[in-house]
């Protein structure tokens, strides 16, 4: 399993990252999660556009801010899912989706084997729990974004995200058309 030091801090001390770094032009690894009714989810079952925005935990106020915001974001992303990855439980996940009122993420749970945190260097070796993370993923399975926040208490860069994903979404509807 690879290590990864000296990437990112939590509270302002260094943390290991389990896992590869994810760069912008490799496809995308496949993981199974958790929905919020205990169903597997295959990632590569899911297609199209997908905007994975990692979160330590929902219920932590930047976690909190990062889903609502990509949440607001869905209508100007077309087709594209949006995912919200936590290691949270799948019924904690529900609750506080219900709370927040988000509607247009989906989340899932990596608590049950870390396959994603693993699959994308994001599982923190001394919390197990995600480091705060977004990827844009294409129809092709390609990662057009990636950003690993380099400390787990700050925001991600939402724009750069977002474009991404704009972009993306529009090369699949460019090349839909043409076909």
């Amino acid at each position: 399993m690879t290590e990864r030091t000296g990437v990112v801090t939590f509270r302002g001390n260094p943390v290991t990252l389990l896992g590869p770094e994810i760069a912008v032009g490799d496809q995308a690894p496949d993981f199974t999660a958790l929905a919020t009714d205990m169903r597997p989810v295959r990632f590569s079952e899911l297609g199209g556009t997908r905007v994975i925005s990692v979160v330590p935990s929902l219920e932590t106020p930047v976690c909190d801010l990062q889903t609502r915001r990509f949440n607001e974001s869905v209508t100007q992303l077309g087709e594209a899912t949006v995912l919200t990855m936590s290691v949270d439980l799948p019924f904690a996940q529900a609750r506080w989706c219900g709370a927040a009122g988000v509607q247009g993420v989906q989340t899932l749970s990596d608590h049950r084997d870390v396959s994603f945190g693993l699959a994308y260097g994001v599982l923190i070796k001394e919390f197990r729990l995600l480091s705060r993370a977004v990827f844009v993923v294409d129809a092709t399975g390609t990662v057009v974004h990636a950003e690993y926040v380099p400390e787990v208490g700050q925001e991600p860069n939402f724009d750069a995200a977002i474009v991404a994903a704009q972009g993306a979404e529009t090369a699949r509807t460019t090349e839909g058309r043409a076909a």
